[in-house]
């Protein structure tokens, strides 16, 4: 049994044809441009919550802990609430 891969065969795997490889590009470019339209939607809401007052750090920190678990979230807290306590933070 020739375990050998022909020339062929691994030609077969390579062949890119030009109408495949730009419906990949187009579609990459299509997500990337959405993607900025998105980034450009949120950076619109938080112009209009800091215009209506609101702290957009803390908007921002606040959307980052309802990404995690609730678990990880309370050991760091309390990480962190023992290193204040040491050094006499709290």
């Amino acid at each position: 049994m020739n375990m050998e891969v022909t020339e062929d065969a691994q030609s077969d795997r390579y062949r890119v044809t030009a109408g495949e490889l730009r419906q990949f590009i187009e579609r990459f470019e299509r997500l990337e441009a959405e993607k900025k339209d998105i980034a450009d939607q949120q950076k619109e809401v938080m112009a209009e919550a800091k215009a209506r007052g609101y702290d957009t750090k803390v908007m921002r920190k606040v959307v980052a802990l309802r990404k995690r678990d609730k678990d990880d979230i309370a050991e760091e807290e309390a990480v962190l609430e023992m290193y204040k306590e040491a050094l006499g933070m709290s």
